[in-house]
């Protein structure tokens, strides 16, 4: 449930986060995910896995232990999944990239990703699928 202004922060967050440089651990797609639906519910999904590893590899082990496949199953397992064409703005979406599935965030026809040089935007129409938040 987005609790009102919901918008304001999301929009918030993402001038906020626009720079910051990609690291495992602190600022990688499934956090910016996560910090994106803080940013809008005011509870991270990912609170116990900041800052805990700084590899990819280290990352799903981690998500691993939690019992999920991955981070794209961590979020599966929270939110319902949706065909891309009904997500909406705040809606997280699945989206390939060079190691495998990643997560961006929902902004209208186009979804917030992150990649090694910052945050880039794809079509929404590129998501394998999207999750309603």
């Amino acid at each position: 449930m987005r609790p009102a202004g919901w918008r304001g922060r999301l929009h918030a967050y993402l001038a906020e986060v626009r720079g910051r440089p990609f690291r495992y651990g602190e600022h990688d797609c499934a956090l910016f995910a996560a910090g994106a639906v803080a940013a809008m519910t005011e509870r991270d999904p990912a609170a116990e896995l900041r800052g805990h590893y700084r590899t990819l590899r280290a990352g799903l082990k981690a998500v691993n232990a939690a019992g999920y496949i991955d981070h794209v199953d961590m979020a599966k397992a929270l939110f319902p999944a949706i065909h891309p064409s009904q997500a909406r703005a705040g809606d997280l979406a699945v989206v390939e990239s060079e190691s495998g599935p990643a997560l961006g965030v929902v902004g209208g026809p186009m979804v917030f990703v992150l990649r090694q040089e910052g945050m880039a935007q794809v079509p929404l129409m590129a998501a394998a699928e999207a999750l309603r938040v």
